[in-house]
C-alpha cells in the first residue's frame, strides 16, 4: 500500500460523506483509507460502510480525546509508505493524489503539505471565510500559502510525510498549532519538506463568524507558544495582525489628538478596505461574498491579533500537553470495523 489517508472525525457524517465520495473518484488507486470516529455521538459507520465495495476504508471508534490523539490513533494503523492526514471537512479532486505522486517522486520530497480552495458551491459565508484564510492580502503568506515567508509550515488539513518520518519523530502532540510544531520538528531532522501548490484541497472550513472567531483567536495563542518552544522560527510577520488591530484602535484615539491625523488613519483603513473587496470580488464575482470578505478578514485580524497579543503578554513556559508521545500497542486496541 503506497498511500493511506488519515481522517480524525467528531460529529460530522455529512461532511465525512462528502470526502469520501470525493476519495472514490481518485484517478490514482493506490491507497487506503483510516476513519478515526473520536467519540461522536453523530456517527460515520454507516457512511463509512456504504464506500466499503469503493474504497479500502478502516473505520475505528475511540473515545473522544482530541484531534492529535485521534491523528495518532490513526496513523499508528495505517499501513501505507506515506501517511497523508486531512480534515473531515474536506472535498479533494480527482486528480490530487496523481498529483501528490507525480511531486513526491519527482521532488524526493519526504513531507509535504498542500493549500486549499473553495468549491463554487460553497456558501458565501464559506467562501469569504475561505478568502481570509488563503488571500495574500490578509495572512494566507503567513499561514503557509507563500514558500519564502519562513521554512515552509504544512496544515494538518492537508499534510502528508513518510512513514519513517512519523515513526522517528512521533505523531502531533496535544497542543494548539500542532501541525506547525510537527513541520518545525520535521525541519529540524533533516527531512524534506516543501509545499506542493498543486496539491490543493476544498476546505469547508468554520460556518459562522462567531466559530471562526474562536478558532482564529486559539491560532494566535499558538503562534506565541510555538514562538517560545521554538525561538528561532520567530518572524515580525506574525505579529502583522496585532499590528493591525493597534493601528485600528489608534483611529478613534486619534481624534482626541488631530483630526487630520483621523482623517488620514482613516483613510488609509477605507482604501484597505475597498481592496480587500475589489480582490474578493474580483476572484468570486459577486458582491454578497466580497462583503462577507471584508467582514471575514476583520474578524480574523482581530481575534487572530487579540490573541496572539494576550499570550505575548502573559510571561510562562510554553505549553505542550503531550511533549512525548509514545506509540501505543496494537495488540490490546479495537479493530477496523
Amino acid at each position: 500500500m503506497k498511500y493511506s489517508f488519515v481522517i480524525p472525525v467528531y460529529n460530522r457524517p455529512e461532511e465525512v460523506g462528502e470526502l469520501l465520495a470525493s476519495l472514490a473518484q481518485q484517478s490514482f488507486r493506490d491507497f487506503e483509507i483510516v476513519l478515526v470516529e473520536d467519540g461522536s455521538s453523530l456517527k460515520s459507520d454507516q457512511i463509512a460502510e456504504k464506500y466499503k465495495e469503493q474504497l479500502a476504508i478502516h473505520y475505528f471508534f475511540k473515545p473522544n480525546e482530541g484531534r492529535s490523539k485521534a491523528r495518532n490513533y490513526g496513523l499508528d494503523r495505517a499501513q501505507g509508505d506515506y501517511l497523508i492526514v486531512l480534515d473531515s471537512d474536506c472535498i479533494i479532486p480527482e486528480d490530487y493524489l496523481k498529483i501528490v505522486d507525480h511531486h513526491l517522486g519527482l521532488r524526493d520530497l519526504d513531507a509535504f503539505g498542500g493549500p486549499d480552495a473553495a468549491l463554487p458551491n460553497f456558501t458565501p459565508l464559506q467562501k469569504a471565510i475561505n478568502y481570509a484564510m488563503t488571500s495574500l492580502i490578509t495572512t494566507g503568506g503567513i499561514r503557509g500559502k507563500k514558500k519564502k515567508v519562513a521554512p515552509y509550515q504544512a496544515r494538518s488539513f492537508n499534510m502528508g510525510f513518510r512513514k519513517e518520518v512519523y515513526h522517528k519523530l512521533g505523531g502531533f502532540k496535544t497542543m494548539i498549532g500542532e501541525d506547525i510544531d510537527l513541520s518545525i520538528r520535521i525541519h529540524q531532522a533533516g527531512f524534506r519538506l516543501e509545499l506542493i501548490s498543486e496539491a490543493f484541497v476544498y476546505h469547508k472550513r468554520r460556518t459562522s463568524f462567531q466559530q471562526f472567531y474562536k478558532q482564529v483567536n486559539r491560532f494566535g495563542q499558538g503562534r506565541v507558544n510555538l514562538m517560545r518552544l521554538y525561538p528561532q522560527t520567530s518572524r515580525w510577520v506574525y505579529g502583522l495582525p496585532s499590528m493591525f488591530l493597534l493601528f485600528c484602535l489608534s483611529i478613534p484615539v486619534s481624534a482626541f489628538i488631530d483630526l487630520r491625523l483621523t482623517g488620514f488613519l482613516g483613510a488609509i483603513l477605507g482604501l484597505y478596505i475597498a481592496l480587500i473587496f475589489s480582490d474578493s470580488l474580483n476572484r468570486h464575482k459577486n458582491i454578497q461574498v466580497a462583503g462577507l470578505s471584508v467582514v471575514a478578514v476583520f474578524i480574523q485580524m482581530f481575534s487572530y491579533g487579540s490573541g496572539f497579543l494576550k499570550e505575548l503578554l502573559l510571561v510562562r513556559k510554553a505549553r505542550v500537553d503531550d511533549w512525548h508521545y509514545d506509540k501505543p500497542s496494537l495488540s490490546n486496541t479495537p479493530k477496523a470495523e
